[in-house]
């Protein structure tokens, strides 16, 4: 009973000394008003970019596909309808391609002719489809240009196959089987033994499109200035094609030039004796850029800014009213410290994201589509980050006992990686490198779009992409957290027992 009510008491003391810390924070001018400012940083910062951002007019409308997530559907499609069960196999016997080369050194303007040449994901295939409307449910079995064979579904799902190019000398057998609401890809070098690629389950109408398809994303490439994407398009020669005619053609999302009647760098099918050479430019895939459409992350831009305020603020409570007992005032100092911040970070991300979608809309620009828990973690997990690095500038704080070392210490391991990577300063394989190893990482948890192994896209920091995973990322930054804390909590700890054995002596 007595360890007990020695327990009860320590809790009792130690929800005391919180609210004392609380009952300084709340008091102290300067902290209150620069939490507000914090947010206000957060806030403003984060409304410039959509209120000087426009696209003009009406915002295009954002392609969904099965699963919610913003995608590009655009290829060319020779297809016929299936009702029920049913399959298609053919024989790819070669695949080429033409790639826009840039401008010339020195020169401006829209680039070279193209030259003969395949993006890494060209890809031509077999494929089942719900209609033909963009974004619509689909299964594919498809050849690549440097990735092998690949069964892909919805966008977002891709199982590989076996690897090696496709030729004249070499060329692949595919398969793809329906089965009431199963579908099954399969894949051949003989057209005799069949290797099954995988096994989808899908919620498909009794009768679907099913034929050949042939896209090549554009050709990405990066400069001074970010990247550039650049005109491809893929030619695929299919025969031994099990079902016969009549075929349809469409050229699936195809740009219109703006007269809105030409077709902008049409694909194409041409048949003859049972050959199809067809002809396709586009990608079937998750959208991971911003074009046509507004990273949510985008919004939170401010948190750079509202973060060298807070880390301030910390310092500065940091080495207020420091009394006896300094391990568990630093403690309670921590909970505090972090608990406002978070709130505080939450409310202005909130704001700041409920603002920024009218104001965008009103300027002919739409946020990206992600489900409700991603955009959760990025607005939860933005106030966690500053929770996080506010409580990691407090432990420098402590430790150092020195409020302008411990912020500038804090704003260059947690703001300056970052900034240096926004402009430019330096490489692209050291910023990953420093937002690999540095609090910075923790920046990962607003990343809203997934890295796609099977899409060609910017994976860079510049372009929202970090080298860490989302929680991976925040990980690092919480670590770094817990270190510093950890090596205040213990150098005061041992200064409180020097102070106690001096005292007795």
């Amino acid at each position: 009973m007595v360890i007990n009510n020695k327990a009860h008491t320590e809790v009792d003391s130690f929800a005391q000394l919180l609210h004392s810390e609380w009952t300084i924070f709340r008091k102290k001018r300067s902290l209150r008003i620069g939490m507000v400012i914090a947010a206000l940083l957060i806030i403003l910062f984060g409304l410039l970019p959509s209120i000087t951002g426009s696209n003009g007019g009406d915002p295009p409308p954002l392609l969904e596909g099965p699963n919610g997530e913003a995608v590009t559907d655009k290829f060319y499609f020779v297809h016929q309808p299936l009702t029920g069960d049913g399959s298609i196999t053919v024989r790819l016997t070669s695949m080429t391609g033409r790639i826009k080369e840039p401008p010339a050194p020195g020169t401006i303007g829209p680039g070279r002719e193209p030259v003969p040449g395949m993006v890494p994901w060209a890809k031509a295939g077999v494929m089942i489809k719900d209609g033909v409307r963009q974004g619509a449910p689909y299964v594919a079995v498809m050849a690549t240009a440097e990735h092998g064979v690949r069964m892909q579904h919805n966008f977002v799902y891709d199982t590989a196959g076996q690897p090696g190019d496709v030729s004249e000398n070499s060329p692949r057998w595919l398969r793809l089987a329906r089965e009431g609401d199963t579908l099954i890809g399969y894949e051949s070098s003989d057209g005799g033994q069949w290797i099954k690629i995988g096994t989808v389950q899908m919620d498909l109408p009794d009768t679907v499109q099913i034929g050949m398809f042939a896209a090549s994303p554009g050709d990405l490439r990066f400069n001074d200035n970010g990247y550039v994407v650049r005109f491809s398009e893929v030619s695929a020669v299919f025969d031994q094609v099990n079902l016969q005619g009549p075929w349809s053609r469409v050229d699936v999302g195809v740009t219109m030039e703006p007269d809105g009647k030409t077709p902008h760098h049409p694909g194409g099918v041409e048949e003859s004796g049972g050959r199809f050479t067809v002809t396709g430019v586009g990608d079937i895939a998750p959208q991971i850029g911003d074009d046509g459409g507004w990273r949510i992350e985008r919004s939170l831009t401010g948190v750079l800014f509202g973060l060298i305020v807070v880390i301030i603020v910390a310092v500065r409570f940091a080495t207020a009213e420091f009394r006896r007992d300094q391990v568990r005032v630093l403690v309670a100092k921590a909970v505090v410290t972090g608990t406002v911040t978070f709130v505080v970070g939450l409310a202005a991300a909130i704001v700041t994201v409920l603002l920024c979608r009218p104001i965008l809309l009103s300027n002919g620009i739409q946020t990206l589509p992600v489900t409700l828990f991603t955009e959760l973690r990025v607005i939860a997990g933005t106030a966690a980050l500053l929770a996080a690095a506010a409580v990691f500038a407090l432990a420098l704080a402590a430790l150092f006992r020195r409020r302008v070392l411990a912020a500038i210490v804090s704003c260059s391991l947690v703001v300056l990686p970052l900034i240096l990577t926004f402009t430019n300063v330096i490489t692209v394989d050291m910023s990953q490198w420093l937002l690999r190893i540095t609090p910075a990482a923790g920046f990962a948890i607003q990343q809203s779009i997934p890295e796609y192994l099977h899409v060609i896209g910017p994976y860079i920091p510049k372009s929202g992409y970090y080298p860490l995973a989302p929680w991976a990322g925040f990980a690092v930054l919480y670590g770094y957290s817990a270190l510093a804390l950890g090596l205040a909590i213990f150098k005061l700890h041992g200064r409180e027992e020097m102070r106690q054995e001096l005292s007795v002596k």
